[in-house]
C-alpha cells in the first residue's frame, strides 16, 4: 500500500491517488481530482511498486473523479501495459465508461493482410478463387457509385451541383497540358512500331504507299484512343486515388458530408468532367503524332514521298474515323476516372491503404478500357461505322 509519507512527498499530484489491498491478491487504485496535463500528475511507479507476484487482480474506484484529459489516459494505459506483462487480471468496470472505451480504442489490435500471411503461398486455384469473390463482392459498390455519379450528372445538368469550377480548370490542366510530353513520346513510338509491321508484309506486294493507310486509320480511329487512355490510367488514375485516399485518411471527406457538402459533386465531378474532355483531344493529338512518325518512316526508309504520303492519309481518313477516336477517347477517360475515383473514395486510413488504392486504379482502369474498346468496336462494326 501506498505509505502517507510517499504522497506527502508527492504533493498535490499525490493526492489524486491513492492505492489499497482488497484482499490478499486484489489491489484496488482509488483516482480523485482534476488529472489534466496543465498539472502535476502521479507518476505510475506509485502502483507499479505495489504489482507484486502475489497480485493477481486490479480493480480501479473513480467516483470522486473530476476532469481528465490524455493524461489520466497515458497513466492508466501504462498501468494496464505492465498488468498485462505481469499477467495481472485488470477489472475497468470502475472507471467512466468514456474511458473504457478511449482505451479500448487504444489498445485495438486491426488483423490485416500482412498478419494473416502464412509462410506457403496459396495455390493458383485458390488465389483464382479469391480474386474473383472479390470482383463479386466488389460489383454492388461500383454499381452504387456508378449511380451516385449519375446522380451528380443530373445535378449539374439541374445546376445544382456544388463544385468550384476553379477546380475543374486546375484538374483540367493537370491531366491536359501536362501529359502532353508522355503522350507525345508513346504515340510517336506506337506511330513508327505500326509504319514498319505495315511495310513489312506491304513491300511483298510493293504496296509501300498504304503504309499511311495503315498509321492513319489504325492511329485516328483505335490505337491512339487505346495507349492514350493507358497512359492516362497510368498517370492520372492513380494520382485520382492517391489524392482521395489521403482525404480519406485525413478524415476531410468526412468532414464534407458533415457539412453537407456531396463528396461526389466536389470531389468526383471536377475530375470526371476534366477527363471526359480532355482524352479526346488527347486522342487527336495522338493519332496526329502518330502519323507524323509514319511519315518519317515511309519518307527516310521506304523512300516515298512527302506529298505521297500526305495524298494517301488525306485518301484514307474520313470524317467517321474521327468520330470513332473522338468517342473512344471520351469513354475511355470516363473509365479512368470512374475507377480512380472509385477506388480512392473506398480507400481505407493508413498509408499502406492509400498505395493499395492507386495500384487498384490503375489495374481497374486499364480493365474497364479494354472491356469498352472490345464491346465499341464490336458494336461499331455492326454499324458499319
Amino acid at each position: 500500500m501506498t505509505t502517507a509519507s510517499e504522497l506527502l512527498a508527492a504533493g498535490e499530484a499525490g493526492q489524486k491517488l491513492a492505492t489499497h489491498r482488497v484482499d490478499e491478491d486484489c489491489l484496488l487504485v482509488v483516482l480523485s481530482g482534476r488529472w489534466c496535463l496543465d498539472q502535476a500528475l502521479p507518476s505510475r511507479e506509485l502502483v507499479e511498486r505495489e504489482l507484486s507476484a502475489v497480485v493477481r487482480r486490479l480493480t480501479f474506484d473513480a467516483t470522486a473523479l473530476g476532469a481528465w484529459d490524455s493524461g489520466l489516459l497515458t497513466f492508466l494505459a501504462g498501468v494496464l501495459k505492465r498488468c498485462s506483462a505481469l499477467g495481472i487480471e485488470v477489472d475497468q468496470d470502475g472507471l467512466p465508461r468514456g474511458i473504457r472505451r478511449l482505451l479500448a480504442m487504444a489498445f485495438a489490435v486491426h488483423e490485416t493482410d500482412v498478419a494473416r500471411r502464412s509462410g506457403r503461398e496459396a495455390n493458383l486455384l485458390a488465389r483464382v478463387g479469391t480474386a474473383t469473390t472479390k470482383l463479386f463482392q466488389g460489383a454492388p459498390a461500383m454499381l452504387r457509385f456508378l449511380g451516385e455519379i449519375t446522380l451528380s450528372f443530373l445535378r449539374l445538368l439541374a445546376g445544382r451541383a456544388r463544385f468550384r469550377a476553379s477546380d475543374m480548370w486546375l484538374e483540367v490542366e493537370q491531366v491536359g497540358p501536362r501529359a502532353l510530353p508522355i503522350v507525345s513520346v508513346i504515340s510517336f513510338l506506337v506511330g513508327l512500331i505500326l509504319a514498319y509491321l505495315g511495310a513489312d508484309q506491304l513491300r511483298l506486294v510493293g504496296a509501300q504507299i498504304f503504309i499511311a493507310d495503315l498509321v492513319a486509320i489504325g492511329m485516328v480511329r483505335e490505337v491512339g484512343a487505346l495507349m492514350t487512355g493507358i497512359i492516362i490510367a497510368g498517370r492520372t488514375g492513380a494520382a485520382f486515388a492517391a489524392q482521395l485516399g489521403t482525404m480519406q485518411v485525413n478524415e476531410e471527406i468526412d468532414a464534407f458530408r458533415t457539412l453537407g457538402i456531396s463528396p461526389i459533386d466536389f470531389l468526383v465531378l471536377p475530375r470526371m468532367l476534366a477527363l471526359m474532355l480532355m482524352v479526346p483531344l488527347l486522342t487527336l493529338y495522338s493519332g496526329f503524332v502518330g502519323m507524323l512518325a509514319g511519315l518519317l518512316v515511309s519518307v527516310y526508309i521506304f523512300d516515298i514521298s512527302f506529298f505521297e504520303y500526305y495524298h494517301e492519309t488525306l485518301r484514307a481518313l474520313e470524317l467517321k474515323h474521327f468520330w470513332v477516336g473522338l468517342s473512344k477517347g471520351t469513354v475511355y477517360g470516363a473509365m479512368v476516372a470512374f475507377a480512380g475515383c472509385l477506388r480512392g473514395m473506398q480507400c481505407g486510413r493508413s498509408a499502406e491503404a492509400v498505395g493499395e488504392a492507386a495500384t487498384s486504379a490503375v489495374v481497374t482502369g486499364i480493365l474497364l478500357i479494354t472491356i469498352a474498346a472490345s464491346v465499341m468496336t464490336i458494336v461499331y462494326y455492326q454499324l458499319e461505322i
